[in-house]
């Protein structure tokens, strides 16, 4: 069994390669090769190259969760979700030219693209749960597939800046927020009148079933039959 120890070397190995290569010229063999590990442990480790693009968003995930600040539980959702999502992008500093690879494989390739908004969905979920927003249901994947968009325009401009106080990845993060704020307003609106229409078409669903059963009953009183057999038959 592979320990815990190797993984890490394994996807500490991948995220360099990627920092030097296209995301598809870095191979099983190559990672394995580069790691010093065997092929079999390999194997048994990662089975493939999106099973290490999931580590790694699961690495990032789990470092942003480990650093979320209490002290901003008192903050408007909006604010929380800005802190999050900022260390969302200082996690993953110390990858950026493997980040990049990732990205640019994904514009060339609309099926790993696919693949990687899956997981990155599964992230987003993740920052809404650390920012301390609940959602639920149809709505929770509404709004993380909103946000995984959102959150990989900020990265774009992210990658192509170098000042390090990152005044223009702040500045897209607030506007994707807007935005955002926007969607959810509307998306709440819609919400409501959904809710309306389901209450409406139940009452009105509740209201013929009342009326077909006082329609047959006024039948039966009219012919005579009650649903049982005459006495005496």
């Amino acid at each position: 069994m592979t320990t815990a120890k190797t993984k890490q070397k394994i996807l500490q190995t991948f995220l360099d390669l990627l920092s030097e290569h296209d995301y598809e010229d870095v191979s099983l063999p190559l990672i394995a090769d580069k790691a010093k590990v065997k092929l079999s442990e390999m194997r048994s480790a990662f089975g493939s190259k999106l099973d290490l693009v999931a580590a790694f968003a699961e690495s990032v995930d789990k470092a942003v969760l480990d650093e979320r600040d209490e002290d901003m539980h008192d903050q408007p959702p909006r604010d929380r979700l800005f802190d999050v999502l900022m260390s969302r992008i200082d996690a993953l500093e110390a990858n950026k030219d493997a980040v990049r690879a990732l990205h640019r494989a994904a514009r060339k390739d609309p099926s790993l693209a696919l693949e990687f908004n899956r997981l990155e969905m599964r992230s987003q979920k993740w920052m809404l749960i650390a920012a301390g927003i609940d959602i639920s249901g149809l709505k929770a994947g509404i709004v993380a597939q909103g946000l995984s968009v959102a959150f990989a325009r900020v990265v774009r401009v992210w990658l192509d800046e170098d000042d390090e106080g990152m005044p223009r990845t702040m500045a897209r993060l607030d506007r994707e927020l807007d935005n955002g704020t926007q969607f959810m307003k509307r998306l709440n609106g819609i919400e409501g009148i959904a809710k309306g229409m389901r209450s409406f078409l139940k009452k009105a669903s509740s209201g013929r079933r009342r009326r077909r059963g006082r329609g047959e009953d006024d039948a039966d009183h009219e012919t005579g039959y009650s649903g049982e057999e005459p006495v005496g038959a």
